[in-house]
């Protein structure tokens, strides 16, 4: 459970490891945007249970709460947090995904009320993956809102790889 938890051994980077975790949810990302968006939704969906479960055996393993070296929170979270570039057609721009990368990390480290809620109120693994959960439903809200307006006004295809509709 604990290599699960630590996205195999990820959570072990020696600065920096939620970032590491979140850039590996970009990583898979790119993968997983090829499915569609009814896969990569069911696939996410399953991640996160899986996420809730092994983040839980990990805090047992390691004896406290959200140990910083369980990161695969910031995978999901991170896979949360680009959902909105499916359906806006923006998957393989990499300024959006950019973008939702760090939408994602100043929500994750800055934990406005509904994140830290979740993670406060939130008992085992479910408050450690929940709160990245919420941090990346609020980056795809930002991220969402910004990709669909510029897009409605002809200058959503921003940076090379960028797809129009």
């Amino acid at each position: 459970m604990p290599w699960l938890a630590t996205a195999g051994g990820l959570g072990y980077a020696p600065v920096a490891p939620g970032t590491v975790g979140a850039a590996a949810g970009v990583a898979l990302f790119w993968g997983l945007s090829r499915l569609g968006l009814p896969l990569y939704a069911l696939t996410l969906a399953a991640g996160i249970v899986l996420a809730v479960w092994a983040a839980d055996g990990a805090e047992r393993a390691f004896g406290r709460k959200d140990d910083g070296r369980i990161v695969i929170d910031e995978v999901v979270g991170q896979l949360v947090s680009l959902l909105p570039l499916l359906p806006l057609g923006r998957a393989r721009s990499w300024v959006w995904v950019v973008t939702g990368f760090v939408l994602f990390r100043c929500f994750d480290v800055w934990k406005p009320g509904p994140v830290r809620l979740a993670e406060d109120r939130l008992p085992g693994g479910l408050g450690t993956v929940m709160d990245d959960v919420v941090a990346g439903l609020l980056a795809a809200a930002v991220l969402g809102l910004a990709a669909g307006a510029l897009g409605a006004l002809g200058l959503g295809a921003l940076g090379p790889g960028a797809q129009t509709r």
